[in-house]
């Protein structure tokens, strides 16, 4: 770590660094007995997990990547599962529901898997986080509640809990609803008859034994322990604990947790613990403006954008502009994957300062790759789109005549990037394609274009061509130049927008152009 970086770092106006210093300034000299200072990340696997699941290990990574430049402290980050909640509703979005029905209330690592895949219905969500978690290169330990609370690992702390029953009370009554206060309890007991999470009044008959005493499904006084896995807490109650337990430092939340934040963070301080340091991030919306939802599945599955854009493209999105709310759909993704790749172009040249504003600094933890990308990802897709059904060869084919030396061997990163735009043309943009008749003024436009390409040397550049294209524009009777390029993406591509044109014909070839062209005006009068 350079003096110049960590410098620049300390001064950094960028989120990731304003996060890292609170955790600077809560262990200026490192946290007692030189522990790792510890990042948490919370699932709750009561539907299959998302980008906005990922959303919060991916930004915590890059807090926790910010702290490691400006201190040499150990660090952890844990992915803590609350799978020994209780299932409440049965998601939307799956398989077998009247089965899954039949488990209501029953801790979600006691409820089979509807997919038919794993032990449980959460084995089989914490999986599949994990499985995208380790695609994705995080360093990070995977935790469940169930084995904390089975394994006694939070015994201890749920004595405290216990032992601070009124106080604990004494936060959270105030801020319940009249009928919610009569049965408020922060500690869940497990029936001992049908092993569902109960919702009911609790009385601590020792604390220091783990012992408690409730009125179960069938009437009867039943007291029994709360260790052990024999309970679990309410989910306020339950983080509080966690954040004692385990020690954690930091832990981020949506917006809609800012309430829970507060009272949480009361509990913890109530039990003797420091409530992590955090912020809250706004929430991802889908298409249609609504939160995404894991029970309602409205959201993007993780490997629904890898389909269609690499990783980084991914990370990217995510990073910016963590406290505004923001779309989440499929249709972002090319302008997340050429909007990465800008950002990537400017990196090199740019000194330390602005190095650590530009986000594939966090997005690659300092170490950008140096590649650059010859032609755009949009323009890709506006090639394949009128190509139509291609292959990766037939696209390089025509790369080979825009880029020198250009091959799959040479350009990796392009090779993957071209199937990518394969398969996002091939599902939504070819389907949407509309190519229409020229009209007015247009037709006249594209019969000299026509017959200036064909006029034009071999070899001519992509600048020579956008001259061209913009001369007809000016001096071609349209109002307004965007015009004709409407024009042209209309009536050529079949979209209402569309690239740079000559790249575009540089790319696709002048003779292919020529034949959109009279294909276009073939239209006329049809």
């Amino acid at each position: 770590m350079t003096d110049d970086l960590r410098s620049a770092a300390l001064d950094a106006k960028v989120w990731p660094f304003e996060e890292a210093r609170k955790l600077l300034k809560r262990y200026p000299d490192g946290k007692p007995g030189g522990a790792p200072v510890l990042f948490e990340t919370g699932y709750g696997p009561s539907g299959l997990p998302h980008i906005g699941t990922f959303n919060e290990v991916l930004r915590t990574t890059m807090v926790r990547n910010a702290f490691h430049t400006l201190s040499d402290q150990p660090t952890r980050l844990i992915a803590f599962s609350d799978d020994m909640d209780g299932l409440r509703k049965v998601p939307d979005n799956m398989p077998n529901g009247a089965m899954l029905a039949e488990y209501l209330g029953k801790p979600l690592t006691k409820v089979p898997d509807p997919f038919g895949t794993h032990d449980s219905f959460a084995a089989h969500n914490n999986a599949l986080l994990r499985d995208f978690l380790d695609r994705y290169g995080f360093d990070y330990e995977f935790v469940s509640s169930t084995d904390h609370y089975t394994g006694g690992v939070f015994d201890e702390a749920l004595k405290g809990v216990l032992r601070a029953f009124q106080g604990i009370q004494d936060v959270m009554l105030p801020t319940l609803r009249a009928e919610r206060r009569a049965t408020y309890s922060p500690v869940l007991p497990i029936s001992p008859m049908t092993g569902i999470v109960l919702q009911v009044p609790v009385e601590v008959i020792d604390a220091e034994a783990g012992t408690i005493a409730f009125t179960d499904e069938n009437g009867e006084r039943v007291v029994q322990s709360a260790l052990g896995g024999l309970a679990k807490l309410q989910w306020k109650v339950d983080w509080a604990m966690r954040w004692v337990a385990l020690g954690v430092d930091y832990e981020m939340a949506g917006k809609d947790l800012i309430d829970s934040v507060v009272q949480s963070s009361k509990i913890a301080r109530v039990l003797g613990g420091r409530p992590p340091e955090g912020f809250n991030y706004e929430m991802f919306l889908d298409e249609k403006g609504e939160k995404i939802s894991k029970s309602k599945g409205n959201g993007l599955t993780i490997d629904q954008w890898l389909t269609y854009g690499p990783d980084e493209s991914l990370a990217f999105y995510i990073y910016r502009e963590p406290k505004k709310a923001k779309s989440l759909h499929l249709g972002l993704i090319p302008r997340a994957i050429d909007d990465y790749w800008q950002f990537r172009g400017n990196y090199p040249d740019q000194p330390i300062a602005q190095k650590l504003g530009n986000p594939v600094h966090h997005v690659h933890d300092g170490k950008v790759p140096t590649a650059t990308l010859p032609v755009t990802f949009g323009l890709l897709l506006n090639l394949v789109g009128v190509m139509g059904e291609a292959t990766k060869e037939q696209v390089w084919g025509y790369l080979a005549n825009y880029v020198p030396d250009a091959s799959p061997d040479r350009d990796p990163e392009l090779d993957r990037l071209i199937g990518y735009a394969l398969a996002y043309a091939r599902d939504f943009v070819v389907p949407t394609l509309v190519r229409r008749a020229p009209e007015g003024v247009e037709v006249a436009a594209l019969e000299r274009l026509d017959a200036d390409l064909a006029a034009l040397p071999d070899g001519a550049s992509a600048e020579d061509i956008q001259n061209i294209v913009y001369e007809i524009g000016k001096t071609g009777g349209f109002a307004e130049l965007r015009d004709w390029f409407k024009a042209l993406y209309e009536t050529l591509l079949g979209s209402s927008q569309g690239p740079r044109m000559g790249s575009f014909i540089a790319l696709y070839g002048v003779a292919n152009t020529r034949r959109l062209i009279a294909d276009a005006l073939a239209r006329v009068g049809g």
